[in-house]
């Protein structure tokens, strides 16, 4: 995961609103997130991939589906970070 990829990815709307969707109804199938968009199932298709290259969902397989999961890991890097650049939490790298 790259921070480039991260905010690469959170820059886009819908993929925002996909984050916000799993969130809310936790693992959910591409067909269910779907059903929340007027988009192709391709359009979605890839918009999952690039939040999936990003690192902020996780995939899983059960049977014929893969459901989709927010990785709360990748926020939690984010918001450290984000902590450390507004000076709440000193950055280890410089001992502060």
């Amino acid at each position: 995961m790259s921070f480039g990829d991260t905010f690469k990815a959170l820059s886009d709307p819908v993929r925002r609103d996909i984050l916000t969707l799993l969130s809310r109804g936790g693992k959910m199938s591409a067909g269910e997130i779907g059903s929340h968009f007027e988009m192709t199932g391709a359009t979605i298709s890839y918009h999952l991939s690039r939040l999936k290259k990003a690192g902020l969902v996780l995939e899983s397989k059960y049977k014929n589906y893969i459901y989709y999961e927010i990785n709360t890991s990748i926020f939690e890097e984010v918001m450290l970070w984000l902590a450390q650049l507004k000076g709440d939490i000193p950055d280890e790298k410089e001992g502060r």
